[in-house]
């Protein structure tokens, strides 16, 4: 093992990064978006005179 050669060390780092890098990707993109709730809230503002 440590008599190979350093492109096949090189090829080696590729491979498992890529299959990382693979399987992250395809593991974010698996998710499906929440759906939005319809209904809107309002907030109630009471809007008061004041006379000073």
């Amino acid at each position: 093992m440590p008599q190979m050669m350093p492109m096949e060390w090189m090829l080696l780092y590729t491979t498992f990064l890529m299959t990382f890098l693979m399987f992250n990707i395809m593991n974010y993109f698996m998710q499906s978006p929440q759906q939005q709730s319809k209904t809107k809230k309002y907030i109630n503002i009471s809007k008061t005179n004041w006379k000073w």
